[in-house]
């Protein structure tokens, strides 16, 4: 058990990723294509082994502080990520009334091309730019939850933090959220800084 609670505080274990749409589409302003993201976190979390400490979904991004309990495996968990809403994606596209689906499927389709995918679509940016944080560095550690947090305040969604359903501000606020997010006790983390 102590085997897994040092892991947890593996200092290359907690990476800041954020996951952009091509072109910046704005993809997630309807609540069907938000709710993918969130079912696929979920997944993730319960069948990958990826644990998620902060989570914010914009309309056009996604920003994640999560780890992978097997080393290496938040690239592969990335990956799938990125196909499995992919592909959910353009399924709600092909069912669902949405007016600004050619749209989004030409931008799509162009953004594949101009990349030399095989596939016909691309949904995301291929580059996530993840920087790894280490649990030591705790006023870092807060700095970049609170950043993924004020997202929806900073575009005037919302006043305060909690109050945006698709984010983890809720669970650090005592509310229950969506995705199955593992709150950073801050407090345990400086006192244990302040021991060594």
């Amino acid at each position: 058990m102590n085997e897994k609670k040092e892991q947890k505080t593996d200092p290359q274990a907690c990476s800041y990723i954020t996951f952009n749409t091509v072109d910046w589409v704005d993809v997630f302003v309807r609540p069907v294509y938000k709710q993918i993201i969130i079912d696929e976190l979920n997944c993730c979390i319960v069948s990958k082994g990826l644990i998620v400490y902060a989570w914010c979904l914009m309309s056009n991004h996604l920003h994640l502080l999560a780890r992978n309990s097997d080393p290496g495996g938040l690239a592969r968990i990335e990956k799938d990520f990125k196909r499995v809403t992919t592909n959910k994606i353009l399924e709600v596209l092909d069912t669902e009334t949405d007016l600004r689906k050619d749209w989004m499927l030409s931008r799509f389709e162009h953004c594949s091309q101009s990349l030399k995918r095989i596939e016909k679509f691309q949904v995301w940016q291929t580059c996530s730019n993840p920087s790894f944080i280490d649990f030591k560095d705790v006023f870092k550690l807060k700095e970049k939850v609170l950043h993924i947090h004020e997202n929806p305040v900073r575009d005037a969604i919302v006043d305060r933090p909690e109050d945006y359903v698709f984010s983890s501000a809720r669970d650090y606020a005592g509310l229950r959220g969506q995705v199955r997010t593992t709150v950073i006790d801050f407090k345990d983390l400086l006192k244990k800084m302040i021991r060594t």
